[in-house]
């Protein structure tokens, strides 16, 4: 086993970057703080693209970490929740300077304008597929 304070060499900033860097980890977080508990089917439907194997991954990363709690349900059919650790919410107000400091960058992309007035959660309330290229 490799020890890992010889892959960082002090950087605290790739240290904490590996702990949350990705494509998935701060949303993840974020849905499940949004949601208070999430099962893995949840998350699977509310992340567009990500795959079973990465989805079991990144959850697995972000478990080992110490951000989320893992609860397991010894029921038929199985049943797992997912949870934030204090820990884990520790990283909500960055994240949402991060969502904050990326709504200003696409204000300023031309190629972001047809989504400016979309809300993905106002599609699933009226059942129909917006179309985004108007």
């Amino acid at each position: 086993m490799t020890d890992k304070r010889l892959l960082y060499s002090g950087c605290t900033i790739e240290y904490g970057f590996k702990r949350i860097g990705g494509k998935y980890k701060g949303r993840i977080i974020w849905y499940i703080n949004s949601h208070g508990v999430l099962r893995f089917g949840e998350l699977k439907r509310m992340i567009a693209g990500i795959t079973t194997k990465m989805l079991t991954s990144t959850l697995r990363e972000l478990e080992e970490d110490g951000l989320l709690n893992r609860e397991v349900y010894h029921q038929v059919p199985p049943k797992v929740e997912y949870t934030l650790t204090d820990f884990g919410r520790e990283l909500l107000p960055l994240i949402a300077e991060v969502i904050r400091w990326s709504e200003k960058l696409m204000e300023k992309d031309p190629a972001m304008k047809p989504f400016a007035d979309w809300e993905p959660d106002a599609e699933k309330k009226k059942g129909s597929s917006k179309d985004l290229s108007e």
